[in-house]
């Protein structure tokens, strides 16, 4: 393995990131510089991929000596200033869960990039995406299988790497990066900063017959569907804050984990009799993972995520309709958009195959902390609100999928007053205490 170490750390990736945006083509050019220069290697040819799910992060192809290679890099906002490291994937593989090792690494500040060999494995999300669009019921049960399957070598790595945590552990994490370091300053560290600051603060909403300030949307009183929701948005921003904070993290104790294991991260292997799922790109790895955020992402944007919302905003308004009002502080969104048959099954399956018995596992060695269904709800709001700007206009969002982003964001980020909905139905489910399964 190619491993640098080494360098400046202005983040050239960041550069390039942002120069594919507006010039993909002049980003190419400059990404076979960067990676010449990073790996001391002639590159043949380079294309960088259109791709929705790369919110964060670049990838795409390169031949090395006419050999085809596979090359991905996320890039944080202000990551030069944040602490820890990225793309531990020696401690995914010692944990013997299952991954793709990459054949060049840098890690570097801000210029942290793998290079693979090429496969012709589609990634995960690419096979679940046609299910959304396209129900067939075999290859849903298919997938969850592979979920499944998946979810036990997670649980088995869980049980055996968790430990007691320190707040300096927990701080040096780099999954914190995707959660509490993106709601604050990262220079001075204060609330509220960063993206939730950017994306938000004093800024207007558009929900296509309806305008409204941040203040007024904040604090209104949510309503969704017909059903009111206990928290506005700026309590479950302000709560998220204070429950992802590091120093509030350690009662649950800390694991191995990939951290970030949206199945855009996830190969979707059919050489054997059945498929498996097989992770790259592991940007947040880590071994005091704080346990009750391990493996918040992957159950967010795996299944409320989907169908289109998020990722395919543009497709999301020709198939769902989604519409808002607010009047004397109280803020209504009414829309069709639900989870589809195979995001149903999976996260049936992330439930019964993950957290039920991991929640159990929590509980009877006293790591299982009073509030870990409110954090683990923070946690599942903070990655919609925290990955993009869900604004209308601001982004990729359009009126109908910034509707139905606030109205996901409430579901998942707040309590029902009465009644109940898909979100708590799943939490009454693992909850050690609660559920039925």
């Amino acid at each position: 393995m190619n491993t640098a170490e080494a360098g400046n750390p202005t983040s050239r990736t960041a550069f390039i990131r942002t120069l594919a945006s507006r010039d993909p083509r002049a980003a190419e050019a400059e990404l076979v510089k960067f990676l010449g220069d990073v790996f001391d290697v002639e590159i043949d040819d380079l294309s960088i991929n259109q791709d929705q799910y790369s919110l964060n992060s670049l990838n795409g192809f390169l031949t090395i000596n006419d050999e085809p290679f596979f090359f991905k890099f996320h890039q944080e906002d202000g990551e030069e200033n944040m602490s820890g490291e990225y793309y531990r994937a020696d401690l995914i593989e010692k944990a013997n869960l299952p991954i793709d090792m990459p054949v060049m690494t840098s890690t570097s500040a801000g210029e942290q990039v793998l290079i693979y060999r090429r496969r012709n494995d589609r990634r995960f999300s690419d096979v679940l995406r046609e299910l959304d669009l396209e129900d067939d019921p075999q290859l849903v049960a298919t997938a969850a299988d592979a979920e499944r399957r998946l979810n036990s070598k997670i649980l088995k790595v869980a049980k055996e790497t968790l430990h007691p945590v320190s707040v300096s552990q927990v701080s040096a994490e780099p999954i914190n990066r995707l959660f509490f370091e993106r709601m604050i300053d990262p220079i001075t560290g204060e609330v509220p900063g960063g993206r939730y600051a950017a994306f938000y603060l004093n800024k207007t909403f558009e929900f296509g017959n309806v305008t409204v300030l941040w203040q007024e949307l904040s604090t209104a009183k949510f309503v969704l569907n017909g059903q009111v929701m206990s928290s506005t948005i700026a309590q479950i921003f302000s709560d998220a804050a204070d429950r992802l904070k590091p120093t509030s993290l350690t009662g649950a104790g800390g694991i191995t984990a990939h951290g970030d294991a949206h199945n855009a991260n996830v190969w979707y292997e059919t050489d054997g009799a059945t498929p498996t799922l097989t992770y790259f790109d592991p940007a947040f790895a880590g071994e005091h993972v704080p346990s009750l955020l391990a493996e918040a992402k992957a159950t967010f944007h795996n299944v409320f995520a989907h169908p289109l919302w998020l990722y395919d905003p543009d497709l999301a308004k020709t198939h769902y309709e989604a519409s808002a009002t607010y009047q004397d502080g109280v803020f209504h969104i009414t829309t069709n958009w639900e989870l589809s048959e195979v995001r149903r099954a999976l996260l049936n399956a992330k439930a019964t195959s993950f957290w039920v018995p991991f929640l159990i596992e929590l509980q009877t060695r006293g790591l299982l902390p009073k509030n870990w269904r409110e954090t683990l709800r923070s946690a599942l709001a903070m990655c919609p609100a925290l990955v993009m700007n869900l604004r209308a206009g601001a982004d990729r969002h359009n009126v109908c999928s910034s509707a139905i982003a606030f109205y996901v964001l409430g579901l998942v980020g707040s309590e029902c007053e009465t009644g109940a909905n898909t979100v708590s139905d799943f939490l009454d489910t693992i909850d050690p205490n609660k559920g039925s399964l």
